[in-house]
């Protein structure tokens, strides 16, 4: 929803301005990927919702249940957004904060669609012909869709690079009936 994402945005920008001060940008990448898990467990939702639990208690909870070493700051920036009911919006903070650590990294996330399963071999051999071509670092999620009959669609950003039977099918059909 965009309207989560515009909640969202000023959590995300702040986590990333401590995460870069800290030069500990992985370490918040983490953290902030177990706070999303645990923000979304359907019994937590139960307990963020709850507007009848104490805010310390949620806090409290909260915190047992991310279960690891969160830093001062980490622990802070949970206090605010309980404080401001924005765990809610916990998974667009997470995605948002990646974002900005991608840029910051000089990484693309690319999605590829592939009508077969991808060995290991086959797609670090795809990946790094992407690094080669798109001179950046690649992090690819890979998805099986058997009806691309052939081949792969792979989407980066705005960008994307149809290489599949079906995608060549269309164009064909197209030009046909041009």
């Amino acid at each position: 929803m965009a309207e989560n994402v515009t909640l969202a945005r000023p959590y995300a920008e702040a986590a990333y301005q401590l995460a870069l001060e800290s030069n500990a940008l992985a370490g918040w990448a983490e953290a902030l990927g177990r706070m999303q898990a645990v923000a979304v467990n359907p019994d937590m939702r139960l307990c963020i919702d709850n507007p009848r639990l104490p805010e310390s208690d949620l806090i409290q909870m909260f915190l047992d249940a991310v279960d690891g070493n969160l830093t001062a700051d980490q622990k802070n920036f949970t206090r605010v957004l309980v404080a401001n009911q924005r765990l809610g919006v916990m998974s667009e903070i997470h995605e948002l904060f990646l974002e900005q650590k991608h840029a910051h990294e000089g990484v693309k996330d690319a999605q590829i669609t592939s009508a077969f399963p991808l060995d290991a071999a086959g797609l670090a051999q795809l990946v790094a012909d992407l690094e080669q071509r798109l001179k950046c670092k690649i992090q690819a999620t890979v998805s099986v869709d058997p009806e691309l009959i052939g081949g792969a669609r792979i989407a980066i950003g705005d960008q994307v690079i149809d290489a599949s039977i079906r995608g060549k099918l269309a164009a064909m059909n197209m030009a046909l009936q041009n």
